[in-house]
């Protein structure tokens, strides 16, 4: 699907702002915890995996994915993931905050069952072994199919449509878009792909080089 996640290229975010070098990995004492909660929530609490968290942050609004800030989304994420399992019922994080405020909320009642997946990978990572030879090599021109899926994907908008040439062939890794919603690993080769950015958006962009990794599936002959 085409997420909140899938800006480049697009106007009316405002000024994009390089860090610092000395930038501290958290800035305040709370985006370590957020970091901390979102970790727990993603395996042990919710039973989704990395991808699912891939998926809520991409299936988050516009509010909710840019001005919370960077571990504001995580957290936000970290609940949706929640509601998803069913181990907490939609609105009862806001309606717990309220109450905190001093604000007279009815909270909404706990789920009566959790539906957390049920779901074990094959092994630990994401990197896997594929028996079958790659179908690109190193030199190939690829074009990223122009496909827009219903569910996650990490073919980002701006990609699809456009060619490139292929620089690297990485390991073999599940694919996300079936990982995330539990339809199996569907292990895949990986290749780093080349795109010049003004095949990307335009003649008039800044010229430079942009590589993306992208799945097998997504890639056909140019």
């Amino acid at each position: 699907m085409s997420s909140i996640a899938n800006m480049g290229g697009t106007d009316g975010w405002g000024r994009a702002t390089a860090p610092t070098p000395d930038e501290p990995v958290f800035a305040e004492p709370w985006e370590g915890r957020a970091f901390a909660m979102t970790l727990l929530t993603m395996g042990r609490i919710s039973g989704r995996n990395l991808d699912a968290f891939r998926h809520a942050l991409g299936s988050l609004d516009r509010e909710a994915y840019l001005d919370d800030g960077y571990y504001g989304r995580w957290l936000n994420a970290a609940e949706l993931m929640l509601t998803d399992s069913a181990i907490i019922a939609p609105g009862a994080v806001d309606a717990r905050v309220r109450a905190n405020q001093g604000e007279s909320v009815e909270q909404p009642p706990a789920p009566e069952q959790d539906a957390k997946p049920d779901y074990k990978p094959t092994a630990a990572g994401s990197l896997r072994t594929v028996e079958e030879a790659p179908r690109f090599a190193v030199g190939d021109r690829v074009t990223a199919k122009d496909v827009d899926p219903t569910g996650h994907t990490q073919l980002v908008g701006y990609l699809r449509g456009r060619t490139g040439v292929v620089t690297i062939i990485q390991p073999a890794a599940l694919l996300p878009d079936t990982h995330a919603h539990f339809q199996g690993e569907n292990a895949q080769h990986v290749y780093a792909v080349e795109f010049d950015s003004r095949d990307l958006w335009g003649p008039d962009a800044e010229p430079f080089t942009l590589t993306a990794d992208l799945f097998d599936s997504y890639l056909e002959p140019a």
